[in-house]
């Protein structure tokens, strides 16, 4: 049996994107305002399956457009106006996010925010997905956050509007989404919470 390896850091420092480079750990983490968060285990069989099923039509939508669709594990790093010293302060694996500023990205990571971010909720991330990582979104100026909750089969927007979110719906499993940062793409809910 693998040993687990204690952290090869303290959680009481403010820890930066070059710090996160070197980490060791046996699992994955993010940064959020420089503090670490360890990443719960592999998500739930229904958490992947919506996953997969939204961005392949998310992909699939986008495919003759300039944005890109990507996938967790994609380093998300925020903010962006120290990017050249290493000083960045949160690194965010979002569940799926796509990025239309082809510009932020880079070999290692994506440097800014993201066109439209979407987090699938499971029960170990559901306060870090709805309280922590919208107030960061919201703030590095990702112009739209999707939540998805898989279990209940819903999915709430929230559009950036003068540099704060707007709930604009919760919609059901019947429902077609519209996004409004990225025009043309409308997503039919059943497609998503397909069994």
């Amino acid at each position: 049996m693998k040993e687990v390896k204690e952290p090869t850091a303290t959680y009481d420092k403010v820890y930066t994107y070059s710090d996160y480079l070197k980490f060791d750990f046996d699992y994955m983490v993010e940064l959020i305002r420089g503090k670490i968060f360890k990443m719960t285990p592999a998500p739930s069989m229904r958490h992947q399956s919506v996953s997969n099923n939204l961005s392949s039509l998310l992909t699939f939508d986008l495919k003759k457009t300039s944005c890109k669709v990507f996938v967790a594990p994609t380093d998300i790093v925020l903010p962006i106006e120290n990017r050249n010293n290493g000083k960045e302060h949160t690194v965010v694996q979002p569940d799926i996010c796509v990025i239309c500023d082809l510009g932020i990205i880079k070999e290692q990571a994506a440097f800014g925010p993201p066109t439209l971010v979407v987090e699938i909720l499971s029960p170990h991330t559901r306060k870090k997905d709805i309280q922590l990582k919208y107030d960061i979104y919201e703030e590095a100026g990702v112009q739209e956050y999707w939540v998805v909750m898989p279990r209940e089969e819903l999915l709430e927007q929230f559009v950036l509007v003068n540099g704060k979110y707007q709930r604009i719906q919760t919609y059901t499993k019947e429902d077609s989404v519209a996004a409004h940062a990225v025009p043309g793409l409308i997503v039919a809910l059943y497609e998503v919470f397909v069994e």
